[in-house]
């Protein structure tokens, strides 16, 4: 009997607890998944690759058929790469859909094999992203229950104000 292992990329800077709800959801229908973390050198993360990884090690403690990895490159060839039978990705609106649609037809033409499940957020993360998050934290706004506690420490410590001590 194979294992039904899936691939959950993103770039998850910093993760949210939407994230974590996907992740979990996803395990109902995975017997692993592997959180794959993207290194892409065109974007300016606040968090560096190693500060994500430790994140969600530290958020997903305790949660078994989890990996946390990363990779750059074609989503497809790290899925091949991997033994993935399937990239698992969270939609949160309307607004989300063209794009992951797009994406997903694209990957079904670089690699038919490689098969696309959409997972709907829960109601209660509709309106959570990341770079809102980040936004808010950034401007002393309260994310408690938004993040897991150790991102919304990571958070505090990267936006705390720096003191002028003349």
């Amino acid at each position: 009997m194979s294992v039904k292992l899936a691939i959950y990329p993103g770039s998850f800077d910093p993760v949210t607890n939407g994230h974590i709800d996907i992740i979990v959801r996803g395990l109902k229908i995975f017997d692993r998944i592997i959180v794959g973390i993207l290194n892409n050198p065109g974007k300016d993360p606040l968090f560096s690759v190693d500060e994500r990884k430790a994140m969600l090690q530290a958020s997903l403690k305790g949660i078994t058929g989890i990996e946390i990895d990363t990779f750059d490159g074609l989503l497809v060839d790290y899925a091949l790469h991997r033994g993935a039978q399937a990239i698992l990705r969270g939609m949160r609106a309307v607004s989300d859909f063209e794009y992951e649609f797009q994406m997903a037809l694209m990957n079904r033409r670089l690699n038919r094999e490689i098969q696309t499940v959409f997972l709907m957020t829960g109601l209660r993360w509709i309106f959570t992203s990341s770079s809102i998050i980040k936004e808010a934290a950034q401007f002393g706004g309260n994310i408690t229950g938004m993040v897991p506690k150790v991102v919304n420490q990571q958070l505090r410590n990267k936006f705390a104000p720096v003191s002028n001590s003349h």
